[in-house]
């Protein structure tokens, strides 16, 4: 049996999975007369394989009770997916590493700090939203269009996500 406990999320840490979507690294612009800062190229959205466009949506998440045993994952092998926080609180990642198989020794765990979002890259095995406390609404990126985006993979092992101290 396997405890996943979140690390921090960073860029380097994520790397493999995808992109974290943050400012404080980003370059940013001036615009609209200096009223508005524009953090530019934060993250890329890809969706267009097989005809695929971009959508929008609000995914609103209940909170996960933890301890947690994590048993399916899912992947989109068409395109990308970003979930943008529009709360400013600390939400799990859980990710995967590619294949047609996904052993609980394969899956990593990271916490946001709240005002993080992440860019899942295409084909990249991952767990629903996690969100932790409340109710949490996200603004997700993704896929719209023909073909099966989705798949669907039980973990092979047993895996939990432990306890959160402090969030």
């Amino acid at each position: 049996m396997i405890t996943l406990t979140p690390q921090a999320l960073t860029s380097e840490s994520f790397d493999t999975y995808g992109q974290v979507i943050e400012t404080h690294k980003a370059k940013s612009i001036s615009i609209n007369q200096g009223l508005t800062t524009r953090y530019h190229d934060l993250f890329r959205v890809d969706v267009d394989h097989q005809g695929g466009y971009p959508i929008g949506n609000i995914f609103r998440t209940q909170p996960l009770s933890l301890p947690y045993r994590v048993s399916i994952m899912e992947r989109h092998p068409l395109g990308s997916q970003a979930f943008i926080p529009l709360h400013d609180k600390p939400f799990l990642v859980l990710v995967g590493s590619k294949g047609d198989c996904l052993k609980a020794e394969d899956l990593e765990l990271f916490q946001t700090n709240g005002r993080q979002g992440i860019n899942i890259n295409r084909n990249t095995w991952h767990h629903f939203n996690i969100a932790l406390c409340d109710t949490q609404d996200f603004l997700v990126i993704d896929r719209g269009g023909p073909g099966k985006n989705l798949e669907e993979i039980k973990v092979q092992g047993e895996v939990w996500i432990g306890a959160i101290d402090e969030i």
